[in-house]
């Protein structure tokens, strides 16, 4: 089954396990299915985007999105501060 076809099945399932309507359930399984395709990278950069915003500081943030990376679906490798560092700053 290709991609699209599982997207297609899930989006199906979606609206008949939820009444949503097909475009709502198509857009919300477009976006898990965008937030679990993130690389380890990409997710770090996000993720140190949103929590200095949130106005915290390096210190306070490279133990949480380490933490972070434990429990995503797939698990990341365990990366240290300064891997965490050189993905964010290069």
């Amino acid at each position: 089954m290709t991609p699209t076809a599982i997207q297609s099945d899930l989006v199906r399932h979606v609206v008949a396990s939820t009444g949503l309507a097909p475009d709502i359930a198509a857009r919300l399984v477009a976006d898990v299915v965008a937030y679990f395709g993130e690389t380890a990278e990409q997710f770090v950069r996000r993720r140190h985007a949103e929590l200095r915003r949130r106005h915290l500081g390096n210190a306070s943030i490279w133990p949480v999105i380490a933490a972070e990376l434990a429990d995503r679906r797939v698990a990341a490798p365990q990366l240290s501060e300064r891997q965490l560092r050189r993905i964010v700053y290069g």
